[in-house]
């Protein structure tokens, strides 16, 4: 990361440097961009939601890469790798060492498809099922507290605001996941 350097840039090809006389930039104010409160709700509830987890996942050497894959692998047994890759929106090569670290470490169950057995067919283990619920009712407590006292009306904004927040191309698709 580079420091911001107040005087002139030695090398122009560094770029512009403030000159003292300007005033250091201001940062962004609520004023000017209302939905920053929402923006940092969001990354301060995401810290917290991922917070309780994280502090398990790291008694195994595990990271959140480790949450996402195993979360989706326990609610749908026997996806195919192609549809995880579609879900999280990760290269083969990010998927492949974490996928990887699940198998070897008895979390991640892979077999071959019934028709193709070039297909890899992804199942959690009894050990991946038991970290995935632990890991889901760090979560499932927190999201019910927030949603306590909401009533109706309110549990149904926040999940219309949630599925606003998804790309529009894609609602269906998780709409899909989600009920399975």
């Amino acid at each position: 990361m580079a420091d911001v350097i107040y005087g002139t840039a030695p090398n122009h090809a560094e770029g512009p440097a403030i000159q003292p006389s300007e005033p250091a930039p201001a940062g962004l104010r609520l004023a000017d961009k209302p939905e920053l409160a929402f923006i940092e709700l969001l990354f301060f509830a995401y810290r917290d939601f991922v917070g309780d987890p994280d502090a398990v996942l790291d008694t195994f050497g595990f990271g959140r890469a480790h949450h996402r894959v195993l979360h989706f692998v326990s609610r749908n047994p026997g996806m195919m790798v192609a549809d995880l890759l579609d879900i999280l929106k990760i290269t083969k090569q990010s998927l492949a060492r974490v996928l990887k670290q699940l198998v070897d470490t008895g979390h991640i169950e892979q077999r071959p498809g019934p028709e193709d057995r070039r297909q890899r067919l992804l199942f959690p283990t009894q050990k991946g099922k038991a970290l995935s619920m632990r890991l889901v009712e760090l979560q499932a407590q927190r999201v019910r507290t927030a949603l306590a006292g909401l009533g109706a009306d309110g549990r149904a904004g926040v999940e219309s605001f949630l599925r606003r927040m998804i790309d529009p191309a894609d609602r269906d698709h998780v709409d899909q996941l989600i009920k399975r």
